[in-house]
């Protein structure tokens, strides 16, 4: 890919990265009231993990580390959140209530999540805009150029 098109593919990695976050942001906020999986455990919050994109050669490191061109952005991970403590809600009637009564519940935050999920749209926005200014000033060369 030359340098005409960088710009347009660090922002389309941006896009794809941003729109993963956010299939796994809904995932999250979809499995809020879940008691299990189909294994029987309790449902974790899940989070991605961007890097940036790996350099092939050594004229595409030179590049990158003169400042002259960048690769974009790729997820690195998708991990669970095994930090944050599961919910715990008594009801003993529930049927996967443990021994005491207990209920364990997720440990997702639906305010955190649709934070989050701003976040993620408003950067795949800001990724779209500037898509297309690479887009306009690409078809502005053209026009120049004739």
């Amino acid at each position: 890919m030359g340098n005409v098109f960088s710009a347009m593919n660090i922002s389309a990695t941006g896009m794809t990265a941003q729109r993963t976050r956010l299939d796994v942001i809904s995932q999250n906020i979809a499995n809020v009231n879940s008691t299990r999986d189909a294994d029987g455990n309790v449902y974790r919050r899940k989070s991605v993990i961007f890097e940036e994109k790996s350099y092939p050669t050594f004229s595409d490191t030179l590049a990158g580390a003169t400042g002259m061109m960048g690769k974009g952005v790729k997820i690195s991970e998708i991990f669970e959140d095994t930090e944050e403590p599961l919910k715990m809600v008594y009801d003993p009637t529930h049927p996967d209530a443990d021994e005491d009564g207990y209920v364990y519940y997720p440990n997702v935050n639906t305010v955190t999540e649709m934070t989050d999920m701003i976040d993620a749209s408003r950067s795949y926005e800001a990724n779209v805009t500037a898509f297309n200014a690479s887009k306009n000033m690409e078809l502005k060369a053209l026009e120049i150029g004739q």
